[in-house]
Protein backbone atom coordinates (compact mmCIF):
# COMPACT_ATOMS: atom_id res chain seq x y z
CA UNK A 1 0.00 0.00 0.00
CA UNK A 2 2.68 2.83 0.83
CA UNK A 3 4.42 1.67 -2.64
CA UNK A 4 1.61 2.43 -4.03
CA UNK A 5 1.07 5.48 -2.92
CA UNK A 6 4.74 6.64 -3.26
CA UNK A 7 5.01 5.63 -6.91
CA UNK A 8 1.44 6.78 -7.95
CA UNK A 9 1.51 10.24 -5.79
CA UNK A 10 4.80 10.65 -8.00
CA UNK A 11 3.17 10.04 -10.89
CA UNK A 12 0.35 12.23 -10.35
CA UNK A 13 2.38 15.35 -8.80
CA UNK A 14 4.25 14.94 -11.91
CA UNK A 15 1.50 15.29 -14.10
CA UNK A 16 0.26 18.38 -12.69
CA UNK A 17 3.85 19.97 -12.95
CA UNK A 18 4.87 20.46 -10.17
CA UNK A 19 8.28 20.88 -9.60
CA UNK A 20 10.50 18.07 -9.16
CA UNK A 21 11.72 18.42 -5.24
CA UNK A 22 8.40 19.09 -4.24
CA UNK A 23 6.77 16.18 -6.31
CA UNK A 24 9.31 14.07 -4.74
CA UNK A 25 8.80 15.35 -1.63
CA UNK A 26 5.07 15.23 -0.97
CA UNK A 27 4.49 12.25 -2.28
CA UNK A 28 7.49 10.92 -0.19
CA UNK A 29 5.39 12.68 3.13
CA UNK A 30 1.71 11.16 1.40
CA UNK A 31 3.61 7.68 1.56
CA UNK A 32 4.62 7.61 5.35
CA UNK A 33 1.88 9.47 6.30
CA UNK A 34 0.26 6.33 5.09
CA UNK A 35 2.29 3.96 6.45
CA UNK A 36 1.77 5.45 10.21
CA UNK A 37 5.00 3.17 11.64
CA UNK A 38 7.25 6.71 11.78
CA UNK A 39 7.20 9.92 12.96
CA UNK A 40 7.07 12.98 10.84
CA UNK A 41 10.15 14.29 12.08
CA UNK A 42 12.24 10.93 10.28
CA UNK A 43 11.66 13.89 7.23
CA UNK A 44 14.03 16.28 8.20
CA UNK A 45 16.05 13.71 9.22
CA UNK A 46 16.39 11.81 6.12
CA UNK A 47 17.06 15.24 4.16
CA UNK A 48 19.81 15.70 6.46
CA UNK A 49 21.62 12.04 6.05
CA UNK A 50 21.02 12.71 2.75
CA UNK A 51 22.94 15.62 1.95
CA UNK A 52 25.30 15.17 4.83
CA UNK A 53 28.29 13.21 2.52
CA UNK A 54 32.09 14.24 2.13
CA UNK A 55 31.48 13.11 -1.52
CA UNK A 56 28.31 15.43 -2.16
CA UNK A 57 30.74 18.65 -1.33
CA UNK A 58 32.17 17.87 -4.49
CA UNK A 59 28.80 19.29 -6.17
CA UNK A 60 28.39 23.10 -4.71
CA UNK A 61 32.35 23.67 -5.11
CA UNK A 62 32.32 22.19 -8.83
CA UNK A 63 29.55 24.19 -9.47
CA UNK A 64 31.12 27.48 -7.86
CA UNK A 65 34.31 26.67 -10.00
CA UNK A 66 32.27 26.91 -13.18
CA UNK A 67 30.80 30.45 -11.89
CA UNK A 68 34.16 31.86 -11.33
CA UNK A 69 35.48 30.47 -14.70
CA UNK A 70 32.73 32.03 -16.80
CA UNK A 71 33.07 35.51 -14.82
CA UNK A 72 36.65 34.97 -15.03
CA UNK A 73 37.21 35.20 -18.62
CA UNK A 74 38.03 31.78 -18.95
CA UNK A 75 35.40 31.23 -21.65
CA UNK A 76 36.28 33.42 -24.01
CA UNK A 77 40.05 32.22 -24.14
CA UNK A 78 39.17 28.56 -24.51
CA UNK A 79 36.86 29.29 -27.80
CA UNK A 80 39.73 31.25 -29.06
CA UNK A 81 41.66 28.66 -29.16
CA UNK A 82 38.36 25.83 -30.08
CA UNK A 83 38.44 28.22 -33.31
CA UNK A 84 42.09 28.03 -34.21
CA UNK A 85 41.80 24.16 -33.68
CA UNK A 86 38.80 23.60 -36.02
CA UNK A 87 37.01 26.65 -37.42
CA UNK A 88 38.25 25.71 -41.19
CA UNK A 89 36.14 22.66 -41.07
CA UNK A 90 32.59 23.21 -42.78
CA UNK A 91 30.29 24.87 -40.51
CA UNK A 92 33.55 26.32 -38.97
CA UNK A 93 31.44 28.19 -35.38
CA UNK A 94 29.85 24.75 -34.79
CA UNK A 95 32.98 22.61 -34.41
CA UNK A 96 33.95 25.42 -32.56
CA UNK A 97 30.48 25.26 -30.35
CA UNK A 98 31.70 21.61 -29.72
CA UNK A 99 35.01 21.55 -29.25
CA UNK A 100 34.53 24.65 -26.38
CA UNK A 101 31.80 22.82 -24.49
CA UNK A 102 34.35 19.49 -24.47
CA UNK A 103 37.03 21.80 -23.15
CA UNK A 104 34.68 23.54 -20.77
CA UNK A 105 33.31 20.10 -19.68
CA UNK A 106 36.84 19.31 -17.90
CA UNK A 107 36.19 22.46 -15.65
CA UNK A 108 32.34 22.87 -14.43
CA UNK A 109 31.41 19.03 -14.19
CA UNK A 110 27.20 20.66 -15.40
CA UNK A 111 26.07 20.21 -18.18
CA UNK A 112 23.80 23.24 -18.06
CA UNK A 113 27.10 25.41 -16.84
CA UNK A 114 28.32 24.21 -20.14
CA UNK A 115 25.69 25.04 -22.67
CA UNK A 116 25.47 28.71 -20.77
CA UNK A 117 28.89 29.42 -20.32
CA UNK A 118 29.51 28.39 -24.17
CA UNK A 119 26.10 29.27 -26.02
CA UNK A 120 26.33 33.05 -24.40
CA UNK A 121 29.28 33.87 -26.89
CA UNK A 122 28.78 31.03 -29.74
CA UNK A 123 25.01 31.40 -30.22
CA UNK A 124 25.07 35.09 -30.97
CA UNK A 125 28.45 34.94 -32.77
CA UNK A 126 27.02 31.53 -35.11
CA UNK A 127 23.73 33.66 -35.82
CA UNK A 128 25.76 36.70 -37.07
CA UNK A 129 28.01 34.20 -39.24
CA UNK A 130 24.57 33.42 -41.04
CA UNK A 131 23.27 30.08 -39.18
CA UNK A 132 19.73 29.64 -38.71
CA UNK A 133 18.90 30.89 -35.28
CA UNK A 134 17.78 27.10 -34.12
CA UNK A 135 20.57 25.72 -36.01
CA UNK A 136 22.64 27.13 -33.43
CA UNK A 137 21.25 26.08 -30.85
CA UNK A 138 20.55 22.70 -31.12
CA UNK A 139 24.26 22.71 -32.22
CA UNK A 140 24.99 24.48 -28.89
CA UNK A 141 22.43 22.13 -26.86
CA UNK A 142 23.67 18.71 -28.03
CA UNK A 143 27.56 19.81 -26.97
CA UNK A 144 26.53 20.86 -23.41
CA UNK A 145 25.64 17.75 -22.73
CA UNK A 146 28.88 16.48 -22.85
CA UNK A 147 29.47 18.42 -19.49
CA UNK A 148 28.24 15.55 -17.31
CA UNK A 149 30.74 12.90 -19.52
CA UNK A 150 34.01 14.13 -19.56
CA UNK A 151 35.03 14.51 -15.96
CA UNK A 152 34.82 16.15 -13.54
CA UNK A 153 30.87 14.93 -13.75
CA UNK A 154 28.35 15.91 -10.72
CA UNK A 155 26.04 13.14 -11.85
CA UNK A 156 29.03 10.51 -11.53
CA UNK A 157 29.63 12.06 -8.48
CA UNK A 158 26.03 11.25 -7.52
CA UNK A 159 26.42 8.09 -8.50
CA UNK A 160 29.77 7.15 -6.96
CA UNK A 161 27.66 8.76 -3.82
CA UNK A 162 24.60 5.97 -4.70
CA UNK A 163 26.67 3.05 -5.12
CA UNK A 164 30.02 3.35 -3.51
CA UNK A 165 31.65 2.95 -6.93
CA UNK A 166 34.99 4.46 -7.31
CA UNK A 167 34.79 8.51 -8.35
CA UNK A 168 37.89 8.54 -9.62
CA UNK A 169 37.72 5.54 -11.49
CA UNK A 170 34.24 6.31 -13.12
CA UNK A 171 36.06 10.29 -13.91
CA UNK A 172 38.88 8.05 -16.04
CA UNK A 173 35.97 5.91 -17.40
CA UNK A 174 34.10 9.09 -18.94
CA UNK A 175 37.17 10.53 -20.87
CA UNK A 176 37.10 8.10 -23.80
CA UNK A 177 33.41 7.63 -24.40
CA UNK A 178 33.18 11.91 -23.54
CA UNK A 179 35.63 12.01 -26.96
CA UNK A 180 34.00 10.05 -28.97
CA UNK A 181 30.63 11.68 -28.66
CA UNK A 182 32.42 15.24 -29.00
CA UNK A 183 34.01 14.01 -32.17
CA UNK A 184 30.58 12.57 -33.59
CA UNK A 185 28.81 15.56 -33.00
CA UNK A 186 31.76 17.66 -34.84
CA UNK A 187 30.87 14.81 -37.45
CA UNK A 188 26.99 15.56 -37.65
CA UNK A 189 27.09 19.41 -37.72
CA UNK A 190 30.09 19.35 -40.79
CA UNK A 191 27.59 17.23 -42.62
CA UNK A 192 24.47 19.47 -41.77
CA UNK A 193 26.70 22.41 -42.50
CA UNK A 194 27.56 21.37 -45.66
CA UNK A 195 24.11 20.76 -46.10
CA UNK A 196 22.79 24.15 -45.88
CA UNK A 197 26.21 25.72 -46.88
CA UNK A 198 27.72 27.05 -43.64
CA UNK A 199 30.78 27.67 -44.33
CA UNK A 200 34.53 27.73 -42.31
CA UNK A 201 34.97 30.97 -40.72
CA UNK A 202 39.11 30.55 -41.09
CA UNK A 203 41.97 28.55 -42.59
CA UNK A 204 43.93 26.28 -40.25
CA UNK A 205 47.23 27.92 -38.87
CA UNK A 206 49.56 26.38 -36.42
CA UNK A 207 50.91 29.66 -36.05
CA UNK A 208 47.10 30.79 -34.60
CA UNK A 209 47.36 27.51 -32.79
CA UNK A 210 50.22 28.00 -30.70
CA UNK A 211 49.17 31.49 -30.48
CA UNK A 212 45.81 31.00 -28.94
CA UNK A 213 46.74 27.93 -27.42
CA UNK A 214 49.21 29.85 -25.37
CA UNK A 215 46.66 32.40 -24.25
CA UNK A 216 44.26 29.50 -22.96
CA UNK A 217 46.85 27.31 -21.33
CA UNK A 218 46.43 28.72 -17.93
CA UNK A 219 42.37 28.28 -18.48
CA UNK A 220 43.60 24.95 -19.76
CA UNK A 221 45.21 23.99 -16.58
CA UNK A 222 42.14 23.94 -14.87
CA UNK A 223 41.14 20.33 -16.16
CA UNK A 224 44.52 19.41 -16.02
CA UNK A 225 45.13 19.89 -12.53
CA UNK A 226 41.49 18.41 -11.92
CA UNK A 227 41.75 14.81 -13.74
CA UNK A 228 45.54 14.73 -13.32
CA UNK A 229 44.96 15.24 -9.15
CA UNK A 230 42.40 12.22 -9.11
CA UNK A 231 44.06 9.99 -11.48
CA UNK A 232 47.30 9.91 -9.88
CA UNK A 233 46.02 9.96 -6.82
CA UNK A 234 46.95 13.16 -5.23
CA UNK A 235 43.53 14.03 -4.24
CA UNK A 236 39.95 12.99 -3.68
CA UNK A 237 37.21 14.25 -5.84
CA UNK A 238 36.44 16.57 -3.51
CA UNK A 239 39.34 17.81 -2.51
CA UNK A 240 39.77 18.30 -6.61
CA UNK A 241 36.81 20.49 -6.43
CA UNK A 242 38.42 22.46 -3.41
CA UNK A 243 41.80 22.65 -6.07
CA UNK A 244 39.69 23.92 -8.67
CA UNK A 245 37.64 26.67 -6.90
CA UNK A 246 41.27 28.11 -5.58
CA UNK A 247 42.99 28.14 -8.66
CA UNK A 248 39.86 29.57 -10.52
CA UNK A 249 39.65 32.39 -8.09
CA UNK A 250 43.27 33.23 -8.55
CA UNK A 251 43.27 33.23 -12.32
CA UNK A 252 40.06 35.58 -12.32
CA UNK A 253 41.07 37.85 -9.94
CA UNK A 254 44.94 38.24 -10.52
CA UNK A 255 46.10 36.79 -13.52
CA UNK A 256 43.18 37.94 -16.15
CA UNK A 257 41.78 40.63 -13.54
CA UNK A 258 38.50 40.12 -15.09
CA UNK A 259 36.96 39.79 -11.14
CA UNK A 260 36.75 42.50 -9.14
CA UNK A 261 36.67 42.04 -5.00
CA UNK A 262 33.20 43.71 -5.32
CA UNK A 263 32.12 40.66 -7.60
CA UNK A 264 32.47 37.71 -5.32
CA UNK A 265 28.92 38.62 -3.26
CA UNK A 266 27.02 38.09 -6.29
CA UNK A 267 29.74 35.18 -7.64
CA UNK A 268 28.72 33.62 -3.80
CA UNK A 269 25.21 34.03 -4.23
CA UNK A 270 24.55 32.68 -7.88
CA UNK A 271 27.14 29.63 -7.06
CA UNK A 272 24.78 28.81 -3.73
CA UNK A 273 21.21 29.57 -5.70
CA UNK A 274 22.88 26.79 -8.29
CA UNK A 275 23.87 24.52 -5.92
CA UNK A 276 20.85 24.94 -3.59
CA UNK A 277 18.83 23.30 -6.52
CA UNK A 278 20.47 20.37 -7.29
CA UNK A 279 21.22 19.66 -2.96
CA UNK A 280 17.70 20.21 -1.95
CA UNK A 281 16.48 17.74 -4.83
CA UNK A 282 18.91 15.25 -3.91
CA UNK A 283 17.94 15.97 -0.06
CA UNK A 284 13.82 15.20 -0.77
CA UNK A 285 14.71 12.22 -3.34
CA UNK A 286 16.42 10.77 0.06
CA UNK A 287 13.13 10.54 1.43
CA UNK A 288 11.84 9.03 -1.50
CA UNK A 289 14.74 6.35 -1.97
CA UNK A 290 14.65 5.29 1.85
CA UNK A 291 10.90 4.62 1.81
CA UNK A 292 11.78 3.09 -1.09
CA UNK A 293 14.15 0.60 0.36
CA UNK A 294 11.97 -0.09 3.08
CA UNK A 295 9.10 -1.33 0.64
CA UNK A 296 11.68 -3.07 -1.22
CA UNK A 297 10.01 -1.18 -4.20
CA UNK A 298 13.86 -1.56 -6.07
CA UNK A 299 14.62 -5.45 -5.76
CA UNK A 300 10.73 -5.84 -6.77
CA UNK A 301 10.87 -3.54 -10.09
CA UNK A 302 14.12 -5.60 -11.07
CA UNK A 303 12.35 -8.79 -10.34
CA UNK A 304 9.87 -7.48 -13.17
CA UNK A 305 12.45 -6.68 -15.29
CA UNK A 306 14.70 -9.74 -14.83
CA UNK A 307 11.26 -11.37 -15.34
CA UNK A 308 11.33 -10.38 -18.96
CA UNK A 309 14.64 -12.07 -19.96
CA UNK A 310 17.73 -12.86 -18.33
CA UNK A 311 20.00 -11.95 -21.15
CA UNK A 312 22.49 -9.34 -20.03
CA UNK A 313 22.53 -7.66 -23.42
CA UNK A 314 18.92 -7.17 -23.51
CA UNK A 315 18.86 -6.27 -19.99
CA UNK A 316 21.45 -3.74 -20.82
CA UNK A 317 18.86 -2.29 -23.56
CA UNK A 318 15.74 -2.42 -21.33
CA UNK A 319 17.85 0.11 -18.72
CA UNK A 320 18.81 1.97 -21.72
CA UNK A 321 15.51 2.74 -22.66
CA UNK A 322 14.12 2.85 -19.14
CA UNK A 323 16.90 5.59 -18.33
CA UNK A 324 15.89 7.91 -21.78
CA UNK A 325 12.42 7.55 -21.12
CA UNK A 326 13.46 9.23 -17.20
CA UNK A 327 15.74 11.60 -18.44
CA UNK A 328 13.12 12.87 -21.24
CA UNK A 329 10.47 13.72 -18.50
CA UNK A 330 12.58 13.86 -14.68
CA UNK A 331 15.69 15.71 -13.99
CA UNK A 332 19.03 14.75 -13.93
CA UNK A 333 19.43 14.20 -10.03
CA UNK A 334 16.21 13.42 -9.60
CA UNK A 335 16.46 10.06 -11.64
CA UNK A 336 20.06 8.90 -10.27
CA UNK A 337 18.05 9.02 -7.02
CA UNK A 338 15.32 7.08 -8.08
CA UNK A 339 16.26 4.79 -10.77
CA UNK A 340 20.17 3.75 -9.69
CA UNK A 341 19.15 1.71 -7.03
CA UNK A 342 16.83 -0.42 -8.90
CA UNK A 343 19.12 -0.76 -11.11
CA UNK A 344 22.46 -1.73 -9.06
CA UNK A 345 20.55 -4.87 -7.75
CA UNK A 346 20.60 -5.99 -11.20
CA UNK A 347 24.24 -5.69 -11.54
CA UNK A 348 25.10 -9.49 -11.12
CA UNK A 349 22.45 -10.20 -14.04
CA UNK A 350 23.82 -7.34 -15.88
CA UNK A 351 27.50 -8.78 -15.61
CA UNK A 352 29.11 -5.60 -16.29
CA UNK A 353 31.56 -3.58 -13.82
CA UNK A 354 29.74 -1.22 -11.93
CA UNK A 355 32.14 1.80 -13.35
CA UNK A 356 30.71 0.82 -16.41
CA UNK A 357 27.37 0.57 -15.30
CA UNK A 358 27.60 4.17 -14.27
CA UNK A 359 29.03 5.93 -17.22
CA UNK A 360 26.00 4.11 -18.86
CA UNK A 361 23.09 5.29 -16.55
CA UNK A 362 25.09 8.95 -16.66
CA UNK A 363 25.24 8.37 -20.93
CA UNK A 364 21.37 8.00 -21.21
CA UNK A 365 20.95 10.67 -18.89
CA UNK A 366 23.20 13.37 -20.20
CA UNK A 367 20.86 12.34 -23.98
CA UNK A 368 17.74 13.33 -21.83
CA UNK A 369 18.86 16.66 -21.23
CA UNK A 370 18.54 17.06 -25.43
CA UNK A 371 14.45 15.77 -25.06
CA UNK A 372 11.79 18.16 -24.17
CA UNK A 373 9.99 18.62 -21.89
CA UNK A 374 12.72 18.64 -18.86
CA UNK A 375 16.14 18.77 -21.45
CA UNK A 376 18.35 21.84 -19.35
CA UNK A 377 20.87 21.76 -22.47
CA UNK A 378 17.76 22.31 -24.60
CA UNK A 379 16.08 24.92 -22.61
CA UNK A 380 19.15 26.91 -21.80
CA UNK A 381 20.28 27.11 -25.41
CA UNK A 382 16.54 28.54 -26.60
CA UNK A 383 16.61 31.05 -24.22
CA UNK A 384 20.35 32.21 -25.22
CA UNK A 385 18.78 32.20 -28.83
CA UNK A 386 15.26 33.17 -28.48
CA UNK A 387 13.82 29.99 -30.16
CA UNK A 388 10.88 28.10 -29.33
CA UNK A 389 11.80 24.64 -28.04
CA UNK A 390 9.72 23.14 -30.84
CA UNK A 391 11.80 24.46 -33.61
CA UNK A 392 14.69 23.48 -31.76
CA UNK A 393 13.93 20.26 -30.99
CA UNK A 394 13.06 19.45 -34.70
CA UNK A 395 16.55 20.39 -35.36
CA UNK A 396 18.59 18.29 -32.59
CA UNK A 397 17.00 14.85 -34.16
CA UNK A 398 20.03 14.20 -36.26
CA UNK A 399 22.08 14.92 -33.11
CA UNK A 400 20.07 12.54 -30.87
CA UNK A 401 20.64 9.91 -33.41
CA UNK A 402 24.36 9.88 -33.16
CA UNK A 403 24.28 10.37 -29.20
CA UNK A 404 22.49 6.85 -29.39
CA UNK A 405 24.55 5.04 -32.31
CA UNK A 406 27.42 6.48 -29.29
CA UNK A 407 25.67 5.06 -26.09
CA UNK A 408 24.92 1.63 -27.96
CA UNK A 409 28.74 1.22 -28.68
CA UNK A 410 29.19 2.26 -25.22
CA UNK A 411 27.45 0.02 -23.57
CA UNK A 412 27.90 -3.08 -25.75
CA UNK A 413 31.67 -1.87 -25.88
CA UNK A 414 32.89 -2.40 -22.00
CA UNK A 415 36.94 -1.97 -23.15
CA UNK A 416 35.70 1.81 -24.09
CA UNK A 417 35.20 3.04 -20.70
CA UNK A 418 37.38 0.21 -18.62
CA UNK A 419 40.65 0.29 -20.25
CA UNK A 420 41.84 3.51 -18.64
CA UNK A 421 39.34 3.09 -15.62
CA UNK A 422 41.39 -0.03 -14.46
CA UNK A 423 44.71 2.02 -14.52
CA UNK A 424 43.25 4.11 -11.72
CA UNK A 425 43.36 3.18 -8.43
CA UNK A 426 40.24 2.53 -6.41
Amino acid sequence: MTGTILLLGLLVLFLINMPIALAIGTASVLALVAKGDFPLMMVAQRMFAGTDSFHLMAVPLFMFAGVLMEAGGISRRIIDFAAALVGWLPGGMAAVAIVSAMFFAGISGSAAADAAAVGAVLIPAMKRCGYDSDFAAAVQASGGSIGVIIPPSIPMIIFGYLTGASIGQLFAAGIFPGLLIGLSLIAVSAILSLKYDYSATTSFSLTEVWRTGRRALLALGAPAIILGGILFGIFTATESAAVAVVYALVLGMFVYRKIDIKDLPGLFRDGAITSAIVMFIIAMASIFSWIAAIEDIPAKMAGSLLGLTDNPVLLLLLINLILLLAGTFIETTASLILLVPMIVTMLPALQIDLVHLGVIVVTNLAIGMLTPPMGICLIVSCAISGDRLGAVSRRILPFLAILILDLLLITLYPPLTMWLARLVAR
